[in-house]
């Protein structure tokens, strides 16, 4: 399903203190990136009107303390769990100063996990 403009429209306004971002269709859902020197960095995914942000191990907990789930998909072979992307707790929405902490946070861990990549590259 795809996501409503004003949807977007009001993500942009909560994700105004990380900088600009964009969303881009892909594979039924929108990812949502923000533009770096080197490239664009996706850290969330809308699907359904709902909002996931990017997870390692630094930051489930928080969302797992919450009662959120990973976000989940159908395939052809059956319900497939993306263990790296977990749903938005609800009150963040109407708490624009603690959405932007985990926001942050998860725009750290995709950070991160572009780091290590470009290392891994670099090494082979």
């Amino acid at each position: 399903m795809p996501v409503s403009p004003e949807y977007k429209e009001f993500l942009q306004e909560l994700f105004e203190p990380l900088g600009p971002i964009k969303t881009k269709s892909m594979f039924g859902v929108d990812g949502v990136f923000i533009t770096l020197p080197d490239g664009d960095l996706m850290f969330g995914l809308i699907a359904s009107e709902t909002l996931y942000l990017k997870v390692d191990d630094t930051n489930r907990a928080d969302f797992e303390a919450e009662n959120k789930r990973p976000f989940v998909f159908e395939s052809k072979n059956g319900k497939q769990d993306v263990k790296s992307y977990y749903e938005l707790p609800d009150a963040l929405y109407d708490e624009p100063d603690a959405f932007t902490d985990w926001a942050r946070k998860s725009f750290d861990v995709a950070l991160r996990g572009r780091k290590s990549k470009n290392k891994r590259k670099k090494e082979r």
